[in-house]
């Protein structure tokens, strides 16, 4: 029986980062909203209970059945969980006397506790809360405090864990944020908690998955056509080499081009996917996108066109294929965990996640649904695929509709292929020396380094060289279409469009901030773009983070 862990997520932006941390530590973990605990589920090992956006005396705030877990399996409240737990159990939560936000220190620990095991006394950590805990409840203790948070930590349990019985197994809280990456030691409290106390076999990892997967689909398939939806990112590429590992010739690969992907990538992505040894047929359909989309302004009817129309091609190439019974798709873990967003609001359409055709009467295949991001990475390199497939960034499935403010036509689609071309590449050839923070970001990612003696390393002691393009999430440029400056080229006045320039860090797109790109960099860049670009005279960069802006600008 495989062994997980189970996430409880009250709302917190860093609940999918809790996930994969516990991933990192090779243990499956699967994230659920807040009153989904799987009772009776014998596979579970222990529990963490999430952060959240209310305070625990809010009317709305979310409230969990503890008596489900607590006491049979291990538990693990971080922030706002910590403060539940004690509110619940009788503690004392109360207005902090200012938002305890930012960087601290340890000033005492407990280092002989299993949670604390290791750690050095002034550790840094990360708070993020506007409440604090000033009582525990009865029969707790506290294990952790700050200069200014007396209770960040606290337990209630016994040590002897290797006689854990449904009556002992013990319940921790941290008032920080152990997930995040300025928790300095975050991540050997997560593997004391995981591995130690939970124990965790750490028998989850790219290998395990690529041979269970693959024996998965041979029996879920047998000798059934598969049909896959490719569109040149890792996700969709990935999947598509795990079948095509699982069932071979049975897989029909559609690339459908709406004629906004980026510049060449369509020939590019071809060629990659023949160098695969994958089955693929390459549609042209441009010429119908551009004619339905002529006109159009909103951002979300951009989406919906794009999207039904997708289909429609999509669904008459499918159609030849007159003896497949499954439809694959590159669905990984977060689209699934953001479409099943407990607050209920859309803020815009998901492209990855959603109903299949009614009259394609097809079964829905998705064997990345699972993995995160950088999960999804490491079995595309487990798989022996080329690097630069498995460190694209992401790409909007509307492609650059969704990067043209305004109506889209093809001459505005050109202008901007040229000048994203020219700022992706700038990206990949500029060469940056990471460490502390940064490297660690970079490593966590699943980047390949390499120092200047040509040694591999893992370790963010190192000083290490990465591209700027390995060193961000995402990155493109957005047309300002619906705008013209004036500008003037030699003696003569222009009046043509901005282009803005986007490039974010993440760990999984649920936030992300603006990337502190280098002056020098900039400055070329956007150079280049205005002397070579036709239809462009101005460049400016965008320093919003979400929230509360989204990464795409529509």
């Amino acid at each position: 029986m495989q062994q997980k862990i189970i996430i409880l997520d009250f709302g917190s932006q860093t609940t999918q980062l809790i996930g994969r941390r516990v991933r990192e530590l090779d243990t499956f973990c699967e994230i659920l909203p807040y009153n989904k605990f799987p009772v009776g589920d014998e596979s579970v090992i222990g529990v963490i209970l999430s952060g959240s956006p209310y305070s625990v005396h809010d009317p709305e705030a979310f409230q969990v059945d503890m008596s489900q877990f607590v006491g049979k399996i291990p538990v693990l409240g971080i922030c706002y969980g910590a403060q539940f737990i004690s509110y619940s159990n009788g503690g004392k939560v109360e207005k902090a006397g200012s938002r305890e936000y930012g960087r601290a220190h340890l000033e005492t620990v407990d280092t002989s506790n299993p949670l604390f095991r290791g750690f050095d006394q002034h550790s840094q950590v990360w708070m993020s809360h506007g409440d604090t805990i000033t009582a525990l409840p009865e029969g707790f203790q506290c294990i952790a405090s700050t200069k200014d948070v007396k209770y960040a930590a606290y337990w209630s349990g016994k040590t002897n864990l290797s006689h854990l019985s449904s009556q002992q197994s013990p319940l921790f809280a941290v008032q920080f944020h152990p997930e995040v990456f300025h928790t300095v030691q975050g991540s050997l409290l997560l593997k004391n908690f995981v591995v130690d106390i939970c124990g965790s076999r750490q028998d989850w990892s790219a290998a395990s998955f690529v041979d269970t997967t693959v024996a998965e689909l041979k029996n879920q398939i047998g000798n059934d056509r598969v049909i896959l939806g490719l569109s040149g990112g890792v996700d969709s590429s990935v999947a598509a080499v795990l079948l095509n590992k699982a069932i071979g010739s049975n897989l029909t690969c559609i690339f459908v081009d709406h004629g906004m992907l980026r510049k060449n990538e369509f020939s590019q992505v071809m060629d990659d996917y023949k160098v695969l040894g994958l089955n693929v047929i390459g549609v042209d359909a441009s010429s119908k996108f551009f004619a339905d989309l002529a006109g159009v302004t909103d951002p979300e009817q951009k989406r919906k066109i794009i999207g039904r129309d997708f289909v429609e091609v999509f669904n008459a190439e499918a159609k030849k294929i007159t003896d497949a019974k499954w439809l694959a798709q590159g669905t990984i873990y977060p689209d699934r965990i953001e479409s099943l967003n407990i607050t209920g609001k859309v803020i815009k359409s998901h492209h990855n996640v959603g109903g299949l055709p009614e009259e394609m009467h097809l079964s829905l295949c998705e064997p990345l649904k699972w993995l995160f991001k950088d999960e999804v990475r490491r079995v595309g390199r487990q798989l022996g695929m080329p690097e630069h497939l498995i460190t694209r960034h992401p790409f909007p499935g509307p492609g650059l509709a969704v990067r043209i403010l305004g109506d889209i036509t093809p001459e505005k689609v050109r202008i901007l292929q040229d000048a994203d071309d020219i700022y992706i590449r700038g990206l990949r050839d500029y060469k940056v020396k990471l460490s502390g923070d940064e490297a660690r970001r970079v490593l966590a990612a699943g980047v390949p380094v390499t120092l200047s003696n040509n040694q591999t390393t893992n370790s963010p002691d190192d000083q290490i060289e990465v591209s700027l393009y390995d060193q961000i999430w995402q990155a493109g440029a957005i047309l300002l279409s619906t705008v013209r400056s004036v500008g003037v080229m030699g003696d003569e006045r222009t009046y043509e469009h901005p282009v803005a320039l986007r490039a974010v860090t993440s760990t999984d797109a649920m936030t992300a901030d603006w990337a502190h790109l280098p002056y020098d960099f900039m400055a070329k860049v956007s150079n280049e773009i205005i002397n070579k670009v036709k239809g462009v005279n101005r460049v400016c960069y965008d320093i919003s983070s979400k929230p509360p802006s989204t990464i795409e600008w529509e």
